[in-house]
């Protein structure tokens, strides 16, 4: 099944009223404030200043005096308190945020976060038995947890209380839990319901401060927020946009030790970090720490204060990251062959297979989606059980079509776009009966090509240097808060080659006759062979720095033969 032409949908023109409010800001990022439905003065005034919503206390959220009443009494009565996480980035800085956060308010903390491929996702039963054998009375979760109904039940009869932190969608039924910090929960009235499981951690942290050290800095910790939002892919829009931009501050005068370690060994200079960088640079290599053996070293590297021990985690989880990208590409290019050789037409795309290895399932199933505009499942299928990671496109909800299949699973959980489950291996065949049947009513009918959102088509040479500055004022971008896709049609291709090692990545040289710009299409390298004379570029407008030297470049989102 090759990749679906991509539908180009270019917004419409802003209206004359929206044009004249926003007369103060130049024409194309009037245009852009139009799209993104920021129409009034005070609108963008908001947007643009990433400022944080109105009635964002987090003693709004429900249970959170519960929760704080009870971490303050074990801080004040020196009890032991174990941070369970997650084995991801969100997790990670999760964990460290809280654990950190505890014992500067005088607390006893310390982390614990699951081994992937020996325990698995969330809370498990064993562990809790292992925490309370080691004296801990109060177990807080983060970004894990909402679904660990048996686990609740079982540290009830342990005697912990468990405080559950957690940003994914709950099920119909609550955990048994001291108290339940999650926004999307029923009743719950704060206002920002896309928290990430680090957002939600540092909302707990906020509340706590505010009770014990109220003159204390209350951005305490927005580094490692800003870390998790953007890797684990929560909308950049709301009260997140203002956590990362904040974030973003503190990583660009890295207070902390671990974390510049980082920045050095992925080559980012901590001045200029933007959310891209840690998208595509700091976020996986703390991922890479889980996904290949055990989160614990990035959880290490982001807490510890000695220079030499940041500095070999750091070429540690760098290494690691490497494996993981040659990992990724072994596993996609199976997973590719596996779900499309069946039936090149299928609505949703099934690789499992018992080589395959878990901490790498959601990154291929990722890369399915990404290449087919497909909802994607690929797992690793064990002796007994299939642990799988789920991936999914805007039409169709991964979380909502497992629920109609809960019985099935041992546990599962997720949100709209990315899930997981572990399921006995003899009922994977009904499963996929019943998801596919799901797929086919909600997607058989509906024309399954990626529409890519166009702010603007314009002539290649009215990009200028200025351009640039107003695209830095929508910072920061990520998912729910787009870089900006311009389109410059009938451009003339001066030279076309592929680079990388692996000749992945196409490298143009483009021109409209008035002025010439070199464009990267990551991962396009396929183009080169059939490549037109003339094309129409989809693109985004940006910086380049290589060998010390900065250059204006096209970074190239989809290409088209001339119309």
């Amino acid at each position: 099944m090759p990749p679906l032409e991509k539908i180009w949908k270019v917004a419409d023109l802003i209206t004359p009223e929206a044009d004249s409010a926003l007369g103060a800001y130049p024409g194309l990022l009037r245009q852009i404030l139009f799209n993104r439905e920021h129409t009034t003065p005070e609108a963008a005034k908001r947007y643009l200043g990433a400022l944080p919503p109105e009635g964002n206390d987090p003693l709004r959220i429900k249970d959170m005096g519960r929760a704080v009443d009870r971490i303050e009494h074990a801080i004040r009565n020196q009890e032991l308190v174990a941070v369970y996480g997650d084995y991801d980035a969100d997790g990670v800085t999760a964990t460290a945020l809280l654990v950190q956060a505890i014992q500067a308010l005088g607390g006893r903390a310390r982390d614990y976060i699951p081994d992937r491929f020996e325990e698995g996702y969330g809370l498990n039963i064993q562990a809790l038995h292992t925490l309370k054998e080691a004296g801990v009375s109060l177990v807080i979760s983060v970004d894990c947890g909402i679904r660990s109904l048996a686990e609740a039940a079982e540290a009830r009869k342990l005697g912990l209380d468990l405080i559950i932190t957690d940003h994914h969608t709950p099920g119909t039924e609550l955990p048994d839990a001291f108290a339940i910090i999650n926004t999307k929960q029923d009743g719950d009235e704060y206002p920002e319901k896309q928290l990430a499981g680090v957002g939600t951690a540092y909302k707990l942290a906020a509340a706590l401060q505010a009770r014990l050290q109220p003159n204390a800095d209350p951005r305490m910790g927005l580094d490692l927020v800003a870390l998790g939002t953007v890797a684990d892919m929560v909308p950049l829009a709301g009260e997140n946009r203002w956590l990362v931009r904040e974030g973003l501050d503190q990583i660009r005068r890295p207070a902390r030790q671990g974390l510049m370690s980082l920045m050095g060994a992925a080559g980012v200079k901590p001045a200029g970090v933007s959310s891209g960088d840690i998208g595509y640079m700091l976020g996986p290599r703390l991922n890479a720490a889980g996904r290949m053996e055990n989160a614990k070293a990035a959880y290490d590297l982001l807490t510890t204060n000695d220079i030499f021990k940041a500095g070999q985690l750091a070429q540690y989880l760098d290494a690691r990251n490497k494996e993981r990208q040659a990992l990724t590409r072994e596993m996609s290019a199976s997973a590719e062959v596996l779900a499309t050789q069946a039936d090149p037409e299928a609505l949703l795309l099934v690789a499992i297979h018992p080589e395959y290895s878990s901490g790498v399932v959601g990154l291929a199933a990722s890369r399915l989606v990404e290449r087919f505009y497909r909802p994607a499942i690929v797992g690793q299928q064990g002796d007994v059980f299939t642990r799988a990671s789920c991936r999914s496109i805007p039409h169709f909800h991964i979380t909502h079509a497992l629920e109609q299949c809960a019985e099935l699973f041992e546990n599962f959980g997720g949100h709209a776009a990315a899930a997981g489950f572990t399921i006995r291996n003899e009922r994977v065949p009904e499963l996929l009966e019943r998801m596919n049947a799901i797929a086919a009513e909600q997607l058989g009918a509906l024309d399954l090509r990626q529409v890519i959102k166009v702010d603007a088509e314009l002539p290649l040479h009215q990009l200028k240097p200025d351009v640039l500055n107003q695209l830095a004022l929508l910072e920061p971008t990520g998912f729910g808060n787009p870089q900006v896709n311009l389109v410059s049609r009938g451009l003339t291709v001066r030279s076309a080659r592929t680079v990388g090692s692996d000749a992945r990545h196409l490298k143009l040289t483009v021109t409209d006759g008035r002025i010439v710009y070199d464009a990267i299409g990551f991962g396009m390298g396929e183009w080169l062979e059939r490549m037109p004379q003339a094309i129409d570029l989809l693109y985004r407008f940006e910086t380049n720095e290589f060998n010390g030297r900065t250059s204006l470049q096209l970074n190239i989102r989809d290409l088209k033969p001339a119309q």
